[in-house]
């Protein structure tokens, strides 16, 4: 059976994206290049979508920049390759090798997302303070009062 082949009106309904969004993450190098027919139309797979998807979660709720989600991509790629690697082999000392490299990139993954963390962590504690000397400002105008 023929995987079906869908055009960009149909990923962007998919994804919840629009066609320029999906159009610049190909451009930027963030979306794989689908097949094109002879006249140009882009050809994408159920797997684009589902790629766009994860994109679309690492930007919103691990709130990543499109630089930061690529890099997230690549070194999630990279892991997957690794696991590949590593299921293929079975010297012992090999696997140690593929198992120390997978987890120098996971904590890279997790190294970004711990910064993302912090920098939320930050925001929060701004706005705790703010909503603070707001309610102690509240207090001393209800004293005057």
């Amino acid at each position: 059976m023929k995987e079906e082949l869908l055009k960009i009106d149909d990923v962007a309904k998919q994804s919840g994206l629009s066609k320029r969004a999906i159009r610049y993450y190909e451009e930027i190098g963030i979306l794989p290049s689908p097949e094109r027919t002879e006249g140009g139309t882009r050809l994408y797979r159920q797997e684009h979508i589902e790629f766009l998807k994860k994109v679309t979660l690492a930007k919103e709720v691990l709130g990543l920049t499109l630089q930061e989600v690529h890099e997230f991509i690549m070194l999630t790629d990279t892991i997957e390759n690794q696991r590949a690697e590593y299921k293929k082999v079975s010297d012992p000392r090999t696997q140690k090798e593929k198992l120390t490299e997978m987890i120098e990139i996971l904590n890279q993954q997790l190294q970004l997302l711990e910064q993302k963390i912090g920098k939320i962590l930050s925001v929060q504690t701004e706005l705790v303070t703010l909503r603070e000397r707001a309610r102690a400002a509240i207090e001393r105008i209800d004293q005057i009062l």
